[in-house]
Order: C-alpha cells, then structure tokens, then sequence
C-alpha cells in the first residue's frame, strides 16, 4: 500500500476528506464493478493512500489468489481476506478495493462500518461479464460458464451488498465521472447521517 500522486485538491475534496476524518472509503462489489480502477481514481482525487485488498494478501501469501484457492481452498483463502482487512482499515484512513466475497463476511462487515463507509458498486451481469472476459486470474469463474456462475453469485450476494451505506451504479463511464459519483454519494450519506443517524442508505445512479 502506498501514496498515489494526488491531483490539485477541489473544493469538495478537501470538504469530504475532512468530513471523513479517520474513516475509510471501502469499496465492495462484484468481480469486474470496477473497484480497483475506481478507487485508484478516488484516492487520487482525494490524496489518501489506496490499498487493494487481493494484491494485499498476495503480498502477505507470496502466492497469487489463484495459487492460493489451488493449494489452500476457498475457505483458507477467506480467512487471510478478514485478516488483511481488518489490518488495513486499523490503519486507515485509506480508499480501500475488497474482493468480490469479503463483504459476505460478517466480521468483516462488521470491521469495514466501525471503521469506514462502505461503497457498494453496482454494476448489471452484462456490464460484469463484459469486463470479467478481459482477464483469466478468475478463481471463481473456473468451475464452469461465466454468465451462469456470475448470475448464481449475483443472487447469492446482491441482498448482502445493499446493507452498504452507500450504492453506486457502476456504468462504463470514464473513471473520472465515476469517482465524482462516488464522492457525491458519500457527501449525501454523511449529511442523512448527520440530520438522522437511523435514515436508510443513499442510493446513487
């Protein structure tokens, strides 16, 4: 995890970072939501470190993800994700990228809203598996076709990821446009907090 070169501070950047103040802006969604290009993107945006939480236990494995579902399994696999989680929002404030299944963890719920907001990308099965065909390091699209393993996923854990404080609609739009979106819908959800902490989570096109 490292400093990204920070763009010129807007208004509403230097505004929403200190707003923030320790917490993180956590990043859920589907494999392909584009979480890792977006919060690239926002970090820049807002001058705060970006981790990204595969590379983060590749990193600690020495292995990759693929290597690490093939020697150890899935279950090995989710338990060094809670881990490195938990360690990197401890360290927070950071724009924080999370696998496609580490928001279906309890503990790790739990971690990311004591220590930050949390951002679910929502993005159409057409928009994933137009982007998830780019890349073949995939551990869960090997089982079998894509389309179908990504719409059983979609089921399994779209009602999980609306328990995010925030949802973005993660269109094909430049990054740019997407991190403003990201941004205007963390703003919204710190003001509903601030006027009431009990209102239901804001939603973003």
């Amino acid at each position: 995890m490292g400093p990204l070169l920070s763009e010129p501070e807007s208004e509403q950047a230097a505004r929403l970072r200190q707003r923030l103040g320790t917490r993180s802006i956590v990043l859920v969604g589907m494999m392909g939501a584009g979480k890792s290009s977006i919060g690239k993107r926002l970090a820049r945006r807002l001058g705060m470190h970006f981790a990204d939480a595969d590379t983060e236990i590749e990193q600690a494995a020495g292995m990759t993800i693929p290597e690490i579902f093939a020697a150890h399994g899935e279950p090995a696999f989710r338990d060094g994700e809670k881990r490195v989680i938990a360690r990197l929002l401890e360290n927070g404030p950071i724009i924080l990228a999370t696998g496609g299944g580490a928001y279906m963890n309890p503990e790790t719920r739990e971690a990311i809203a004591l220590h930050g907001i949390s951002v679910w990308l929502k993005a159409e099965l057409d928009v994933l598996l137009r982007r998830v065909k780019r890349r073949d390091d995939r551990p869960l699209l090997k089982a079998g076709d894509p389309a179908a393993i990504l719409a059983r996923l979609i089921d399994e854990r779209y009602p999980t990821y609306a328990d995010a404080h925030v949802t973005v609609m993660s269109h094909d739009l430049p990054h740019e446009v997407m991190a403003d979106a990201v941004m205007s819908a963390v703003e919204r959800h710190l003001d509903t907090a601030d006027a009431d902490p009990s209102g239901d989570p804001p939603h973003a096109g």
